[in-house]
């Protein structure tokens, strides 16, 4: 029978995460996810400015479904494209009842508003999301919950994560009441992944402090050399 040794079984946990980090980020779109996020807003407050709103819609519903066909053909994952042709064409369904450019962001404000209110809940009820997700991600399960440090570094991070949603609902809310659909649209991308990144740094720290007081104190195993 073969046995497996401590080393071994090591490097596997670590090809484990590994892999699992590099799937999260596949399906997160990576690099062309970030891109094709931001074109259908851009195609909107443009094509709304000079045509009016009946073609703004068009133009990012077609957009979203030109992306969506394109990772199609080109055999990659339509996971992220689906999931913002969806986003897109209830922001435009929104849009085209109400009559209003401005209420294609409506539903993504609002959003803001209830991911600010969860992570500041999640840290109030002692299980921080950010902790949550990464380690259920990872595999590692709920090991860090059962030491009081670890679980600060992911409260830090999850409230990071909060004041980011807050940030992007205050700003949003405040063009949204003042009628500035273009600034809308430019508060929407840089307001989305490039905050999100500062975040996910964070919440990188938090997992990788949170990881090394966890083996101090034998609730991980520690690196074998």
């Amino acid at each position: 029978m073969q046995t497996t040794s401590p080393q071994e079984a090591a490097l596997d946990m670590q090809a484990a995460d590994q892999r699992t980090k590099k799937s999260a980020l596949e399906q997160a779109g990576g690099t062309k996810g970030v891109i094709y996020s931001a074109l259908p807003a851009v195609v909107f407050v443009v094509a709304n400015n000079a045509r009016g709103l009946k073609v703004g819609v068009l133009a990012a519903l077609l957009v979203a479904l030109g992306i969506a066909v394109q990772r199609l053909m080109r055999k990659e994952s339509i996971q992220p494209a689906l999931g913002g042709m969806f986003g897109v064409a209830i922001a435009a369904g929104i849009s085209w009842y109400t009559g209003s450019a401005k209420d294609f962001f409506l539903i993504g404000i609002w959003l803001s508003l209830v991911g600010a209110v969860a992570f500041v809940l999640s840290v109030v009820l002692r299980w921080p999301l950010a902790g949550l997700i990464w380690n259920s991600t990872t595999g590692k399960g709920t090991v860090w919950r059962a030491d009081k440090r670890s679980r600060f570094y992911y409260d830090i991070a999850t409230l990071v994560l909060a004041a980011i949603f807050g940030a992007r609902f205050a700003v949003q809310q405040y063009l949204y009441q003042a009628d500035e659909v273009g600034s809308l649209g430019f508060a929407k991308i840089a307001m989305g992944y490039p905050l999100l990144a500062v975040g996910f740094l964070v919440v990188a720290w938090a997992a990788r402090a949170s990881d090394k007081r966890l083996k101090a104190v034998g609730l991980l195993p520690a690196k074998r050399s």
